[in-house]
């Protein structure tokens, strides 16, 4: 080696000791960068269900419950949204978020009906569980038994069915954060 590499290499190997060094003293006295708080817990994403019938049919979920409020699920924030189309006929509709609980993959989301084109659906409380399985996502409602979002009278907050439709291939992509409570 030349001599004057084997200086630059000394030079970068002590410049770069030095800045481990000080950003390590840095991290472990508290300083240095915040690491950004992790969310209590929360359902993202978009996906289409699969109906050999050809349904249209899209979720989506931008739910999310803030670290302090991790004891109380009724405090997260959001909003999703669902529609159904077949033959050019269905209705869509958003939902206020009103309650988040997951537990490992699994999210159960309720919300009320802030706005829709289905008749006599705004107001109601919906509930919807996902099941994130990577690309073979799972979702269940809470009108799975009663055939519409706007006959789900009196439910209450964080109330669902099972996850039992399954996506559509290729359009699974919810993501669900598990919620730790301090029990």
């Amino acid at each position: 080696m030349k001599r004057r590499t084997k200086i630059a290499a000394v030079t970068l190997t002590v410049a770069l000791l030095i800045t481990a060094g000080t950003a390590g003293a840095a991290l472990a006295s508290g300083g240095g960068a915040p690491h950004p708080q992790r969310e209590a817990a929360s359902l993202t994403g978009t996906a289409k269900l699969y109906r050999s019938a050809g349904d249209d049919i899209t979720f989506g979920f931008d739910a999310h419950l803030a670290q302090k409020d991790n004891m109380n699920p009724r405090k997260a924030t959001g909003t999703f949204e669902f529609s159904h189309y077949l033959h050019g006929q269905g209705a869509w509709a958003r939902a206020k978020v009103d309650c988040l609980v997951t537990g490992g993959p699994v999210a159960v989301v309720s919300g009320v009906i802030t706005a829709s084109d289905l008749p006599g659906a705004k107001g109601k409380r919906v509930g919807v569980t996902v099941h994130d399985l990577g690309r073979h996502d799972r979702l269940g409602y809470s009108w799975a038994g009663v055939g519409s979002p706007r006959d789900t009278k009196d439910l209450p907050p964080c109330v669902s069915s099972a996850p039992f439709e399954k996506v559509k291939e290729g359009t699974g992509d919810f993501k669900v954060v598990p919620w730790q409570p301090k029990l």
